[in-house]
């Protein structure tokens, strides 16, 4: 369900399926033992294979967000689909959380 790859300080992560509370718990560990290395600092979530997404999803990116603006960094999202877009903006994350296009996300 992830795929991920280091370029400099940032990490890349591509997440397939479903974000839901089904596997939030597990995709939260996987960030977390990721992002266990300090010496990351941003993180761009791939969003491009991603069909569906829940509140629980929005927990996830959030609590990956605190973490990373503690220790001076930030994350992005790329390929965002229509409803996954719609809940970032309900939910506010869109004003918190920087939206690449691929291009963008290619010089991350």
């Amino acid at each position: 369900m992830l795929r991920s790859y280091c370029k400099q300080d940032a990490l890349v992560v591509a997440l397939d399926g479903e974000l839901d509370h089904f596997c939030a718990q597990s995709i939260r560990r996987q960030l977390d033992e990721m992002l266990a290395d300090p010496s990351v600092r941003y993180l761009v979530l791939d969003f491009d294979k991603l069909t569906f997404m829940d509140s629980s999803g929005i927990g996830v990116v959030l609590g990956r967000y605190r973490l990373l603006r503690d220790r001076g960094g930030h994350i992005a999202i790329v390929g965002m689909n229509p409803h996954i877009a719609r809940l970032f903006h309900m939910s506010g994350l869109d004003r918190i959380i920087r939206q690449l296009d691929k291009h963008q996300e290619a010089q991350a």
